[in-house]
C-alpha cells in the first residue's frame, strides 16, 4: 500500500471505527511492522486513560492511533512514544492553526491543552498501550484524539467548561484534519527515527509543560487528593517532580501508575502569596 509518507508501513482510513487503539492493536497481532497508522473520521468506543471515553461528532477531530515495535527502547522508556506523538501533533496543530509557537502546552502525563481567557483547556487527549514490553518483540499503541474544526457552540454541555479545539483557539479558523494529519506525520517521523538512535527531546517536552510551577491536585485510585506544587518532569523516567512536603527543599517523582488523575490547582504560582519559582 502507498502510505505517502516513507516511515509508514500500513496506512488505512476508517469512516466509523470502535476504536482505531482496537484496529492496529489486531494488526500488531498479525505481525505488522511498524509505524503502521488507522484513521477515524469517527469512533464509537473510543477510550482514554483509565477507560474514560473519547467522544467527538465526525468529522469534528482527528482520530488515529499508531503501531510501533520499539525493540530500540527500554521497557522503562516507552512512554517516550507517547510523548513523540504528543510534541508532533502539538507542532504540527500550531502550524495548521496559525498559533505561536508554544501556544499548545503538555498537561502531564497525556494532554495537549491551550491557556485561555478561561483557563486551561484540553484540546487532545494521548493514550500509550504496550504489550510486551522487556521481550524480543514489544509492541505499542498511541492513540490520539485531537479536536480541530469543532466550534465551541457544540461542545458538549457538560464538557464545555474543559475542553476546546484548534477552531476555538485560532478565532474561529477552519481546520482542515487533512492537512492536520500529514503535517503530524511529517513532523512524527524525525522524532521517531531520532527514537530508534537512542534521541528524545527531552528540551522540547520540559519546554511545553503547563503543570510546572504550579499547584496540581493528585487524585488517588483510593479517591484521596493530594495539593502539591508541580516543579518539573523528569526525562529519563517520565515521572511528575513535585515538591517533597516530607523534606523541604526537596522534590519526589509521581508515576503514572500512582495516581487517577491530575488536576491543575488555581490559581498559578505567579498568583500564589510566597510561593516564587
Amino acid at each position: 500500500m502507498t502510505t505517502g509518507v516513507a516511515f509508514l508501513s500500513r496506512r488505512e482510513r476508517f469512516r466509523s471505527v470502535g476504536s482505531t487503539n482496537d484496529i492496529v492493536r489486531n494488526w500488531m497481532s498479525a505481525g505488522t511492522p511498524e509505524v503502521s497508522l488507522a484513521v477515524a473520521d469517527e469512533q464509537m468506543a473510543g477510550r482514554g486513560r483509565s477507560g474514560r471515553r473519547w467522544v467527538a461528532p465526525e468529522g469534528a477531530a482527528l482520530l488515529l492511533s499508531l503501531g510501533f515495535r520499539p525493540a530500540y527502547l527500554a521497557p522503562d522508556r516507552m512512554w517516550r512514544l507517547a510523548g513523540v506523538v504528543a510534541l508532533a501533533m502539538a507542532d504540527a496543530a500550531e502550524a495548521v492553526a496559525g498559533l505561536p509557537d508554544g501556544k499548545l502546552r503538555l498537561k502531564w502525563p497525556n494532554d495537549i491543552v491551550v491557556e485561555l481567557s478561561g483557563g486551561v483547556r484540553k484540546v487532545a487527549g494521548v493514550l500509550g498501550e504496550t504489550v510486551g514490553a522487556g521481550g524480543t518483540d514489544p509492541s505499542a499503541i498511541v492513540g490520539i484524539g485531537i479536536n480541530a474544526d469543532w466550534p465551541p457552540d457544540r461542545f458538549p454541555d457538560e464538557l464545555a467548561g474543559s475542553m476546546s479545539s484548534l477552531r476555538e483557539a485560532s478565532g474561529g479558523r477552519p481546520i482542515q484534519t487533512d492537512e492536520l494529519l500529514e503535517a503530524f506525520l511529517l513532523r512524527l517521523e524525525p522524532r521517531v527515527l531520532a527514537l530508534r538512535g537512542g534521541r528524545f527531546d527531552v528540551a522540547g517536552w520540559h519546554d511545553r509543560q503547563v503543570t510546572t510551577g504550579r499547584l496540581v491536585e493528585l487524585q488517588m485510585p483510593d479517591g484521596s487528593v493530594e495539593r502539591v506544587m508541580a516543579v518539573g518532569v523528569d526525562g529519563t523516567s517520565g515521572a511528575l517532580l513535585v515538591e517533597d512536603t516530607a523534606a523541604p527543599g526537596g522534590e519526589r517523582e509521581v508515576m503514572v501508575g500512582e495516581i487517577a488523575h491530575v488536576r491543575l490547582a488555581t490559581p498559578a504560582v505567579d498568583d500564589v502569596p510566597g510561593v516564587t519559582e
